[in-house]
């Protein structure tokens, strides 16, 4: 696990620049709410708004961020004000806060922008209830978020906008469907259910912390679509609080809230929390645990006891998720992750397509854009693998065909990324054999999609021939991918 975070690639910095910039960001918010004379309450209020700013709003263009950066105050000042109203009203405030839960998944289906404004709107209710907000505290908290908003907003578009330099990233659509047979709806149904069991027993267990379990199902669901990639988070969730809190028993509980040593810790957890999310949730959810108690610390009400509490939430919250996601409108591992490795078997096809077309001449060609989007696909594929290749997956046949499917579409992408540099070299010539490769390429996906044999290249080009040895290579990684595909029905890649 170490070294996944750590050894993990970082092309162009891009998780090292997004982490700085985040608490540059927060760190700015909080002392900005502090010289407007807000209380410790409203800076930890305003703090958590800039980092839910800095960390969920992904859309593909800075143009499309900003917009729904500017977005986020209409929902999330509605949902507070609810939130604070409710607060000594607690039947209607618990029904609220899940008609909040089934809406912000639910609006997943309009992209990343929906998916942004969902989770504020989510976090904006959790927060309330972490801080214990109440009608009379929301000019502060207004005055903080807005404040906090604004000069996140400065540091990400103004002082340090690197996306502005870099190509838009695209962003895999989820997968479609209508009514009940679209993954998104059926994910709010399941979030709905799964945050009304954690809610109940969350406050079986305590009366003050039980949003705390609601809150783990809801971020279990995130970024997740399967049953089985949503029992891994769930497992992953669990195992990183496990870490944090015995870290924090360490750390923040000795600290006693001490304000210099806090801030100088909170800055390292934002950081952590921002480096680590794209490449281990269990990193990042020891980093979140950190920050949650380090806050507790300056509130004044961490004690080990208060640890505990959370690890028993998180427990209930987990199993609020697990248990959703294997009883209400199931979405098996085995539709999902066949749907994603055919999305990036056609991407490789495309991308294969602008690169000879490029070759030939047509410099509107471009593969690296195809490239880019290749490589969300292939993580959105290793995210629906997830379950089988898990070290607890007792499944060892199955383990074995997933991380062979992995590894060969790692391959692909490998030999795409040689012949688009290929492509790109100026005195690169077409030559008739490349088109006859790609036609060869186009009719292995075709069959790769619809099940049938793929046959391997029979010939093998020179080293003088680059081009041509990246397409025979990637051909015979398409030809060696259908063995592990096409599996008797009895068998398959993923237990339905």
């Amino acid at each position: 696990m170490l070294k996944r975070v750590f050894v993990a690639p970082d092309p162009g910095r891009a998780r090292l620049r997004f982490a700085v910039r985040a608490v540059l960001g927060i760190g700015l918010a909080v002392v900005v709410c502090g010289l407007a004379g807000h209380s410790l309450v409203g800076a930890v209020t305003g703090g958590l708004a800039a980092l839910l700013a800095l960390f969920t709003v992904t859309d593909a263009t800075v143009r499309g961020q900003a917009v729904t950066t500017a977005l986020l105050p209409f929902v999330g000042l509605p949902v507070l004000a609810a939130a604070a109203g409710l607060h000594d009203q607690p039947v209607a405030r618990d029904l609220t806060f899940l008609a909040v839960v089934g809406a912000g998944v639910y609006a997943r289906r309009w992209g990343p922008r929906g998916h942004s404004l969902g989770v504020f709107a989510f976090m904006t209710f959790f927060v309330a209830q972490f801080l214990q907000a109440t009608p009379d505290r929301l000019p502060e908290l207004y005055a903080a978020v807005l404040l906090s908003l604004l000069t996140a907003s400065a540091v990400r578009f103004g002082l340090w906008c690197y996306e502005r330099r870099l190509p838009p990233a695209p962003v895999p659509a989820p997968p479609g469907g209508t009514g009940l047979a679209r993954v998104t709806t059926r994910q709010a149904i399941q979030a709905t259910a799964g945050a009304g069991f954690a809610l109940v027993v969350g406050q079986l267990v305590s009366g003050h912390r039980w949003y705390w379990a609601v809150g783990a199902t809801w971020w279990i669901f995130v970024n997740t679509t399967s049953r089985g990639e949503t029992m891994v988070r769930g497992f992953r969730r669990v195992l990183g609080t496990v870490i944090g809190i015995g870290l924090g028993l360490l750390v923040a509980v000795p600290l006693h809230g001490e304000t210099i040593p806090t801030a100088a810790l909170l800055a390292v957890c934002v950081f952590g929390i921002f480096y680590t999310a794209a490449v281990s949730y269990t990193w990042m959810m020891l980093c979140v645990t950190v920050l949650a108690e380090l806050l507790y610390g300056l509130l004044g009400v961490l004690d080990p006891a208060l640890l505990a509490l959370r690890l028993a939430e998180t427990g209930v919250g987990a199993l609020g998720a697990v248990l959703a996601v294997l009883f209400v409108l199931p979405v098996t591992t085995h539709a999902v992750n066949d749907a994603w490795i055919q999305r990036a078997l056609r991407c490789v096809h495309a991308a294969t397509a602008e690169a000879a077309a490029r070759l030939a001449g047509d410099e509107s060609a471009d593969p690296s854009s195809r490239l880019a989007e290749l490589e969300q696909l292939l993580g959105r594929v290793r995210l629906a693998l997830a379950p089988l290749v898990h070290p607890l997956n007792p499944m060892s046949a199955r383990k074995r065909r997933a991380r062979h499917v992995l590894a060969l579409l790692d391959d692909c992408a490998r030999e795409i990324r040689g012949l688009a540099a290929v492509a790109a070299d100026p005195e690169a010539s077409h030559d008739a054999r490349l088109a006859a490769a790609c036609w060869r390429v186009e009719v292995a996906v075709e069959a790769l999609t619809g099940g049938a044999d793929v046959t391997a290249p029979l010939t093998h080009p020179t080293e003088a021939d680059p081009a041509l040895t990246h397409l025979h290579g990637l051909e015979r990684a398409l030809a060696e991918l259908s063995q592990p595909l096409r599996t008797p029905s009895g068998s398959r890649l993923v237990g339905a």
